[in-house]
């Protein structure tokens, strides 16, 4: 079985970025994506809770109503 699981590699330590699915020794083959910068710990990076307030899109009423075009499937 193959798993990918996200990380950095710094300093000579692989970090891993989720918790791996088993705790046993298991063979892994370490691939190198490419260069990332790292931000300094304290700064958060990401998208600011309420950002979009106010931005969203208009639903239209029948939007869970069935596709015409799938009525020969139904």
């Amino acid at each position: 079985m193959y798993t990918a699981i996200n990380g950095i590699y710094e300093n000579g330590q692989f970090v891993l970025a989720e918790t791996p699915p088993t705790s046993k020794k298991t063979k892994v083959v370490i691939m190198f994506m490419e260069e990332v910068e790292t931000l300094p710990k304290n700064k958060k990076k990401g998208v600011k809770l309420g950002s979009l307030a106010g931005k969203g899109y208009n639903i239209p009423d029948n939007f869970n109503e069935p596709l015409d075009d799938l009525k020969d499937y139904m």
